[in-house]
């Protein structure tokens, strides 16, 4: 956010501090406003909440039915998954102010009648919330091995008519078992699976995925999305960014999935380092819509414009999902 400062007076001859400070010292008297005060800003947000899940319910509760719903069994959801995916609280529970998904070694045939030898969970906001455009963000420490797949991600909610990809997806995070690095990728029709639009992040020096919580977000405008990982933007994307005669599919509601998968095409398989549980834990997830006129405020009424974004540091690769 762009910042207001106050005049330095070293920088200004005697006479014109005097004024300067008379000026400012009546200005106190008038508005009774304490000297400290007349600096304050107020930055007046850039979003307004629509939507959000804090996790904050007690020890063992499922994730909030109102807001949530699961996919369950062991298809491979076609990436090869290994998993099974369940409802249980083993796989998916509120602990300690956090929503834990943890993925599990075990044998479990599910009622699709697949017999896997993983079990893990997968929740989505489909039929509960979907939204077109704005910001949507979620605080996350995430797992880390071989062949753990965890991710946060939007699907089209045209998806039962349209199929995927032409519903479109938008994949905010994910990781697959390096600890430096995260990905976001567009998928869509005419540029999905290995032709995805994707963008490698490296993390800032010193950074892990798996040591603490980061905030991975997505800022998105009618035609026009960008990535963050903490203050960090990603990549930009936008029509032009797609190959030549596609169509740009993410001018319409997504809802909202997190899930940790084991095993598939882009991770590969666990290994003998792949050590379990695996658990990938999520502070909050929060969605917001544009405030329509935002701006910076201070006490006097001026106002200043935001600031620019940062520029994007991306390399674009194909994508493994």
């Amino acid at each position: 956010m762009t910042s207001v400062e106050p005049p330095r007076t070293s920088s200004i001859s005697a006479n014109t501090q005097r004024s300067f400070h008379r000026a400012i010292f009546a200005l106190f008297v008038l508005s009774s406003v304490p000297a400290p005060a007349a600096y304050a800003q107020a930055a007046a947000s850039p979003w307004v909440l629509s939507w959000s899940d804090e996790f904050n319910a007690p020890a063992g509760s499922p994730p909030d039915p109102a807001k949530w719903t699961f996919d369950i069994g062991g298809n491979g959801y076609g990436n090869h998954e290994l998993e099974t995916y369940t409802s249980r609280p083993v796989n998916a529970e509120q602990k300690d102010g956090n929503l834990v998904i943890t993925a599990r070694r075990e044998d479990l045939t599910g009622p699709d009648g697949i017999a896997r030898q993983y079990t893990s969970a997968r929740i989505l906001t489909k039929g509960r919330f979907a939204q077109a455009y704005g910001r949507f963000e979620a605080r996350i420490q995430l797992p880390l091995g071989k062949g753990i797949w965890p991710a946060f991600w939007l699907l089209g909610d045209n998806i039962a008519t349209l199929g995927w990809p032409k519903s479109g997806e938008i994949d905010m995070m994910e990781n697959i078992g390096d600890a430096s690095t995260v990905y976001s990728t567009l998928h869509g029709p005419g540029y999905s699976g290995a032709h995805a639009i994707s963008a490698k992040f490296p993390l800032p020096a010193g950074q892990a995925v798996n040591t603490a919580f980061h905030l991975y977000a997505l800022e998105w405008a009618p035609n026009n999305i960008r990535f963050f990982f903490d203050d960090h933007l990603i990549a930009e994307r936008t029509p032009t960014s797609l190959p030549a005669g596609t169509n740009w599919a993410y001018n319409h509601p997504f809802f909202i999935i997190l899930n940790l998968a084991v095993g598939g095409d882009w991770p590969g398989s666990p290994d003998a380092t792949t050590t379990f549980p695996q658990q990938m834990a999520v502070d909050y997830v929060r969605v917001y819509t544009r405030n329509p006129s935002p701006q910076l405020q201070t006490t006097s009424g001026l106002t200043q414009p935001e600031a620019g974004p940062a520029q994007p540091r991306a390399n674009a690769i194909p994508p493994g999902k």
